[in-house]
């Protein structure tokens, strides 16, 4: 069967991004049809670089940028950065996660582009935007979760602030990137013009700490309240809601609703606790929250981690195991459904990479390519999208712009 057709079949976009915001941005892009090129400086996109270093640096390159195209040009030339005009002319999209006010002094910033091609979608992310008092702060993941709110929010009450494990300031951004990105194709759609879209890892992560934001707002909150919750709810409202140590392992659980706790605590103390009227309610269940945890982590305890699941999961009882990395990529719902799967790499061999969890038509999945070497697609590129010559190429490889 032949791999689906996705909805930017026919939109070409130059991918400037870097690391994991402009890496995931192009990645989704890819894999919803846009034949996106990655335009890479002489020695690599800074991920490619991180990859010399040895460990598992190369994974998360190879697992961002399947199904892209890779060029390569230096941008710093004259030069160069005709070549990328040239490719302006013929593309839909440009999108890059410099720091701001990188593409304008190489004179390749929006207004510079839109003059050649007015129907450009022009894409940014950075830390914290092109305007405002924190314009010029270097932003890795790390700092824009120390600055938005995610570390104060992160760890237990009596430890000091901890980051996220996941690059969850780095993800965010390159997803509201591809968002921002096709409305305004959606736009230009209607009015033959395109426009500069813009998103910040700040402003596309202060959203996730709704829970805990809750805490801030709030009239009767105390001075002295603590905003790390550990594994309890970020705002103290649903109870319980915790991880609990099995046997074997940890399991997370849930109550939503008073039936979830009907169910739940027949399973821990039988009838009697299931009614118990100092638990019936959910604000009597938040006021209790430290007597139900000693109840809820005694009856765990004395089970294995997959019998208290099974148990939970038959009475609807939100519930999950706590999954080490390991299994995670075993995990048997995301092969099912085609998101988890095995690619045989040029490179690094057989390598489990994921595909994109966003689902169109019929829901099967395009194939994945995947990542390319750096500059592979260089001579192709040129030749079939701006018919450059072979002379041309030559003469710019003598001259190390690509």
């Amino acid at each position: 069967m032949s791999s689906p057709t996705g909805p930017l079949e026919g939109i070409r976009v130059l991918d400037l991004g870097q690391i994991y915001a402009g890496g995931y941005a192009g990645f989704l892009l890819a894999t919803a049809g846009a034949d996106v090129i990655k335009v890479e400086p002489p020695d690599g996109e800074n991920l490619r670089r991180r990859g010399k270093v040895g460990g598992g640096a190369y994974y998360p390159f190879a697992m961002l940028n399947g199904n892209k195209r890779s060029i390569r040009v230096d941008l710093k030339t004259e030069a160069g950065a005709e070549v990328f005009r040239d490719l302006v002319r013929n593309s839909d999209v440009v999108f890059e996660n410099f720091a701001p006010g990188v593409m304008d002094r190489l004179g390749l910033g929006y207004d510079d582009l839109r003059e050649i091609n007015p129907r450009l979608v022009y894409g940014s992310v950075s830390g914290y935007g092109r305007s405002g008092p924190y314009t010029s702060y270097p932003a890795m993941d790390l700092t824009v979760q120390a600055m938005v709110g995610v570390m104060s929010t992160t760890g237990f009450p009596d430890s000091p602030p901890v980051k996220a494990g996941p690059a969850i300031c780095d993800f965010m951004a390159g997803v509201h990137l591809v968002s921002a990105i096709s409305m305004a194709l959606v736009a230009r759609a209607r009015t033959g013009v395109g426009q500069r879209v813009e998103v910040t890892m700040q402003e596309a992560t202060y959203p996730t700490l709704a829970s805990s934001l809750g805490l801030v707002m709030t009239p009767n909150r105390t001075a002295n309240m603590t905003y790390r919750s550990g594994n309890r709810h970020g705002g103290y409202s649903e109870s319980p809601y915790n991880v609990y140590k099995a046997a074997d392992g940890y399991v997370a659980i849930l109550c939503v609703t008073d039936q979830h706790w009907v169910s739940l605590g027949t399973l821990v103390g039988g009838e009697a606790l299931a009614t118990d009227e100092r638990y019936r309610e959910l604000k009597d269940r938040a006021a209790r929250n430290d007597e139900l945890d000693v109840l809820i982590a005694a009856w765990a305890l004395a089970q294995d981690r997959q019998t208290i699941v099974d148990q939970l999961l038959a009475v609807r009882v939100p519930c999950a195991p706590v999954r080490e990395l390991p299994e995670v990529v075993e995990d048997p719902n995301m092969w099912a459904r085609g998101m988890l799967r095995t690619l045989d790499h040029p490179v690094h061999g057989p390598i489990t990479v994921n595909h994109s969890p966003l689902l169109f038509g019929d829901g099967e999945r395009a194939d994945l390519n995947p990542s390319p070497g750096l500059g592979e697609h260089t001579d192709a590129v040129l030749t079939d999208i701006l018919g450059y010559s072979e002379q041309a190429i030559a003469d710019l490889k003598g001259q190390e712009v690509i």
